[in-house]
């Protein structure tokens, strides 16, 4: 009688990316991934010592994925708003993993290529050497929160965004003028938090970047 077959890490995790795409990392298990792959539970912990250390393991095959082909071009601010927006492109279809990156981070390959790249690009821009961890971290920050948060938006199932659709109208276009008057005056132009995503994320990694700017010798 033959054994079961003995999985790759690399199939695991394509399995584990696959797996969450239709399940939030909540409910995501060890369980349910090994039944995925016919095998049990502890075939897995050979590779992973828990769930969380398969998740970011996962999370930083996104990373990998938004490196993939990546060449450092332009001036150091470019180059760092090409790797936040790649970033944003490809969590943007995985977004059970961009909460998982935001969360936890991760340590591996796709990590490092990524922190490679900011603080050279950082280091380029003549930023003295002390300052360089100072900014990365500020824009890292800010980046993982802009797109975990827009991650979570876009998950939302359609009757749940209807629902929100609905409640937002009637708090914007029903807000009484006597105890909201300037929401009432803006009503008709205020938009929801899902509309022009992409804008917002980069004006706000701008504004990091101007920082950086000011703070050039």
């Amino acid at each position: 009688m033959t054994g079961r077959r003995r999985w790759s890490t690399e199939e695991i995790l394509d399995t584990a990316v696959e797996l969450l795409r239709t399940s939030d990392a909540e409910s995501f298990s060890v369980r349910k991934l090994a039944a995925a792959l016919g095998t049990d539970s502890s075939s897995l912990y050979r590779h992973f010592r828990n769930k969380t250390e398969l998740l970011r393991a996962a999370a930083d095959r996104i990373l990998l994925s938004a490196m993939d082909g990546y060449h450092p071009e332009g001036d150091w601010k470019q180059r760092i708003a090409a790797v936040a927006l790649r970033l944003r492109d490809t969590f943007g279809e995985q977004p059970q993993l961009a909460t998982v990156w935001g969360r936890y981070g991760s340590g591996g390959t796709g990590s490092r290529r990524v922190m490679e790249e900011l603080l050279q690009a950082l280091r380029a821009s003549g930023l003295p050497d002390e300052e360089v961890p100072v900014r990365y971290h500020r824009i890292v920050v800010v980046v993982a929160a802009l797109i975990a948060a827009e991650a979570g938006m876009s998950t939302i199932g359609l009757k749940e965004y209807e629902q929100g659709m609905e409640q937002f109208r009637v708090a914007v276009l029903g807000a009484d003028p006597e105890d909201f008057p300037a929401l009432a005056h803006f009503a008709r132009d205020i938009r929801p938090l899902g509309v022009d995503r992409r804008a917002a994320f980069e004006e706000a990694l701008a504004a990091q970047l101007a920082r950086v700017e000011s703070q050039l010798p």
